[in-house]
């Protein structure tokens, strides 16, 4: 399809083409009509005043319809009116002279508004009659003015229709340009979008993995410790501590498959949360921590996403209680007393992070108990994104030798 600056070319020159032609059989016809009474001045008057009406009505009417101004396009009508005027007075002849002034009623129909194109029209008609009326009389005038203003009318609404084409057409292209860019940047935008769904979705199987596999890992190393160090002196306990360390394993395994079967799928599907929460309060019993939960407020169904959270935040916790805390009781409280928020509060009474050899967030110790925003080991950056990612907060408080609290509030 040519482009519509390549379609205005082609239309220019056919317009061009065509004014020379009406000219040109004009012309011709004007001296077929009354070769016999022309003088040898009035043939160079003729052609030198349809040399001078080509010329302004090709060149000129180009030049005014760049300017695009209302001053240079009335006096390009007037002349070119006045033109043909004098050659059809010069012409002598009413019929094939008048065909002249028809070239001017399409380019004001193309070109004016609608009041130019009226004002024009009446001047064509006016530069068309009134030399016959002058040379025949006056009595013919209405009779020779509605024939010709019925052809100027048909001029007129055919130059409407064809412009009403070409705008249509110019529309049609800047939408389809429009499609294209917007097509364009959908495939982009999808490329994108795609994109980010691949680093959310490793993100998210990276923390699943580290919240899940790596807090049962946890769990089995502290069993499989316990049951080597009274190998010896407590066989039975021993046997007990690699009971659990294989059931443990177990579920890990359960939990490895659930996650390969059903990415999405979460340890508080159709659980209460306290429920869900259970099994991790025994295992941090069954490595000698003394765990108790709280759970303040009514309890109500939390989203797959809140629930989630709070879960991952409590198993980061008791995981990291029993790695690095040296804690010997550790304390969850569930708050359901907010409308809006669900708080959970993971607080031990270990060392806390000042002197903990390996310390999990950055603290500011001057202020001590005041929520800071974590920054700290993989778990915790993966569990404050999750977190973020649902408009909640993650906070940590610290006191040197006095514990470590790990809180998380979500909308629930």
């Amino acid at each position: 399809m040519p482009s519509l600056s390549a379609l205005r070319q082609i239309s220019k020159r056919t317009g061009d083409v065509v004014f020379l032609l009406v000219v040109l059989v004009t012309f011709v016809a004007i001296f077929a009509y009354a070769a016999h009474s022309f003088t040898l001045p009035q043939v160079f008057a003729l052609v030198a005043l349809s040399v001078l009406y080509s010329l302004v009505g090709t060149v000129g009417f180009e030049q005014v319809a760049r300017a695009r101004d209302r001053l240079p396009a009335l006096a390009y009508f007037a002349i070119q009116i006045i033109l043909a005027f004098m050659i059809i007075w010069v012409s002598q002849a009413s019929g094939p002279g008048r065909i002249m002034l028809l070239p001017l009623v399409a380019q004001a129909a193309a070109f004016l508004p609608r009041n130019g194109i009226v004002l024009v029209c009446v001047a064509v008609v006016i530069a068309a009659v009134v030399p016959d009326a002058l040379s025949t009389g006056w009595q013919s005038v209405l009779t020779s003015a509605a024939t010709y203003l019925a052809g100027v009318i048909f001029v007129v609404g055919f130059t409407h229709i064809a412009r009403s084409e070409e705008r249509a057409h110019a529309e049609v292209e800047r939408l389809a340009a429009e499609l294209r860019e917007a097509n364009d940047k959908l495939r982009e935008y999808a490329l994108q979008a795609e994109e980010l769904a691949t680093i959310q979705e490793r993100n998210r199987l990276a923390h699943e993995i580290h919240d899940g596999l790596g807090h049962y890992l946890t769990a089995i190393s502290m069993q499989l410790q316990a049951a080597r160090a009274v190998w010896s002196s407590d066989p039975s306990r021993a046997a007990d501590a690699l009971g659990k360390a294989q059931t443990l394993t177990r579920e890990a395994l359960t939990d490895v498959r659930r996650s390969v079967a059903a990415l999405r799928a979460s340890p508080t599907d159709d659980r209460p949360l306290p429920v869900a929460l259970a099994p991790l309060l025994d295992e941090s019993r069954a490595a000698g921590i003394q765990t108790e939960l709280c759970v303040n407020g009514t309890q109500r169904p939390l989203s797959p996403q809140a629930g989630l959270a709070l879960y991952r935040a409590a198993q980061e916790g008791l995981t990291n209680v029993r790695k690095h805390a040296h804690a010997s009781r550790v304390d969850l409280v569930l708050d359901y007393s907010d409308d809006n928020r669900v708080q959970l509060i993971v607080h031990d009474n270990g060392i806390g992070a000042w002197n903990n050899p390996h310390p999990l967030v950055g603290w500011n110790n001057s202020h001590p108990l005041v929520g800071q925003t974590t920054s700290g080991g993989f778990g915790l950056i993966g569990l404050r994104e999750r977190v973020q990612h649902l408009g909640g907060e993650l906070y940590a408080h610290t006191t040197d030798g006095q514990g470590f609290a790990l809180e998380v509030k979500v909308p629930g």
